[in-house]
């Protein structure tokens, strides 16, 4: 049985890989070939030298992502079928015992696998990013955010990793349902947190002083029945030149976030467009199904989990003598991106069905053709490419095409 399930999970893992090869392989080709030309829809709104870096650009980042494939693949053979996974569980397991055992175990995996994708993000951050304009981070903040993000990992993962364990050997053959209720409850705290306590560790947060903009923003709030706790905006400038606005929390935390980038760039009835676009995702209650739907997605995992956590074969045929609640719960989700690699398509649709809502919603309660403005200059500022590739952007992109969003609001 173990034999036979190595090689349902190296076929697993070969088809996810051949599929990503070839959607990286399309996009690179289908954006080259139209790069010499601005699409009709976009003539006169974007010079072709955007044009030519947003395909560039795009270009860049895919070739980037077959190598962040390799490495990411290799990885994961080492730890299992490598006997990684085996090896570290024979270092811990004679220098520490319980729960800590687990939770060091967990994290040297988390560690070596950050360790090993470190080249990579600094090549992202300070050559890719850099060549095309939007890297604004020097090597000392990097450094800074790395350490930040470490600090949090290990303050927030050392509680939950150990109460998770804690659930898996303490609560029977139900343990799968008591982690998940675990799960839910602290993802849910999490979003209250996050806007007030974790975001500002990172980035500045100022009140938006801009009187004419407050009032058209606070004007569109009351139209739209919105309350927040407040307008601000985010250095984005610090680390980067991409813009974005978004708003963050949940309940009475909820807080408008402008990226400075953002307001250099729009005009006024232009930020107004793409905030009605952003408070057409809460009306339509966007947060709360995506929300659920990844809560019944962790349900049905962690049952699955559920199901496995005590089978030999599973431990064996992913190159695991041993077994036990952390190496299982280590196996599962290292392994299962390469089972569950279909469903991405799935939520792509789900997530443009959602912006394609959103517009309408900013269409009838801002203005279409400001959006249409704003949209297409953050297309340019933010270097996306016009051209992507039919099944690579249905496969992967959380947003509409372009061409087919613009076109969607100018009927509007």
């Amino acid at each position: 049985m173990s034999d036979t399930f190595s090689i349902v999970f190296l076929a697993a893992l070969m088809s996810m890989c051949a599929l990503r090869l070839w959607l990286a392989g399309r996009q690179i080709s289908h954006v080259i070939a139209r790069r010499a030309k601005v699409p009709a829809a976009f003539a006169g709104r974007i010079e072709l030298a955007a044009h030519q870096k947003a395909a560039d650009y795009t270009v860049a980042r895919t070739r980037l992502g077959r190598l962040g494939l390799a490495v990411e693949v290799t990885i994961l053979l080492a730890f299992t079928l490598g006997g990684g996974l085996q090896a570290l569980h024979d270092f811990w397991s004679v220098r520490v015992d319980g729960l800590l055992y687990g939770v060091a175990l967990i994290f040297s995996v988390l560690a070596i696998s950050a360790v090993v994708d470190l080249p990579l993000a600094l090549y992202r951050q300070f050559v890719v990013e850099e060549r095309f304009g939007f890297n604004r981070m020097s090597v000392q903040l990097f450094v800074v955010d790395l350490l930040k993000q470490t600090a949090l990992a290990v303050a927030i993962g050392t509680p939950v990793l150990l109460a998770m364990l804690w659930l898996m050997a303490s609560m029977g053959e139900l343990w799968w349902l008591y982690v998940w209720l675990f799960w839910c409850a602290f993802n849910l705290l999490l979003l209250f947190l996050y806007p007030t306590w974790i975001a500002p560790l990172f980035n500045k947060f100022v009140a938006l002083d801009d009187a004419q903009l407050r009032a058209r923003v606070e004007a569109l709030l009351t139209r739209c029945g919105f309350t927040s706790s407040g307008l601000f905006v985010m250095d984005g400038s610090r680390r980067s030149g991409h813009g974005n606005a978004y708003f963050t929390g949940f309940g009475r935390t909820k807080r408008i976030v402008f990226f400075d980038t953002l307001l250099a760039r729009l005009q006024a009835v232009e930020v107004e467009a793409v905030l009605a676009h952003e408070l057409g995702h809460f009306k339509h209650r966007h947060v709360l199904k995506r929300i659920a739907l990844l809560f019944a997605m962790s349900l049905a995992f962690l049952a699955v989990l559920g199901q496995l956590i005590d089978a030999k074969w599973f431990y064996n045929g992913l190159g695991v003598e041993t077994s036990n609640t952390a190496l299982g719960l280590l196996l599962f989700f290292l392994a299962g991106p390469a089972f569950t690699f279909l469903l991405t398509p799935l939520l792509s649709l789900l997530s443009r069905r959602d912006e394609f809502e959103a517009d309408r919603y900013a269409a009838a309660n801002s203005s279409a053709s400001d959006l249409v403005a704003a949209l297409v200059k953050l297309y340019e500022d933010n270097a996306a490419t016009l051209t992507p590739d039919p099944l690579h952007s249905l496969f992967y992109d959380s947003h509409p095409p372009a061409a087919l969003r613009i076109a969607r609001l100018q009927e509007a």
